[in-house]
């Protein structure tokens, strides 16, 4: 199965319904898909609904899981971000991309802004520590908490 053309059709059933950009993605484990998503920021109203996310989250309910360990994913452009933060927290350890970052900046997208902040040379963001005193206390009792699944 040719699995960036399944992105696609993602993608394309994403841009035909007015649910946001060109971009899809499948998630593949041993040959067979389990998890689709296209962008559905225009939707939801909310965004972080990026096809990778969308695919994500979904792989993850079919799977019952949030490991993603074996898998890979399909996706219609270099993921942002918000996408590679979310592929690497899931396991996932390889990524196919079609467009690259330039190709989605020349269609109006922005995550140029988003890698120059997060090389230094960006001011989209402010950072500031605030009450560590308490939140360390936070991290403490989770620690202690042997219960806790940790991730």
């Amino acid at each position: 199965m040719d699995y960036m053309k399944e992105a696609l059709k993602e993608a394309y059933e994403g841009i035909e319904n007015g649910h946001g950009g060109p971009f899809g993605a499948v998630i593949v484990k041993d040959n067979e898909i389990i998890g689709r998503g296209h962008n559905r920021v225009l939707q939801k109203h909310d965004p972080t609904c990026h096809g990778e996310m969308e695919a994500i989250r979904d792989a993850c309910a079919k799977m019952g899981t949030h490991d993603l360990s074996g898998c890979e994913i399909y996706t219609t452009a270099e993921p942002c971000p918000m996408c590679l933060g979310a592929i690497m927290w899931a396991n996932i350890t390889k990524a196919y991309y079609g467009c690259n970052v330039e190709d989605t900046d020349k269609i109006g997208f922005r995550d140029d802004k988003f890698y120059d902040f997060l090389n230094g040379s960006g001011s989209i963001l402010t950072l500031e520590e605030t009450d560590r005193k308490e939140c360390k206390k936070l991290f403490d009792e989770y620690v202690k908490d042997k219960s806790a699944e940790r991730y």
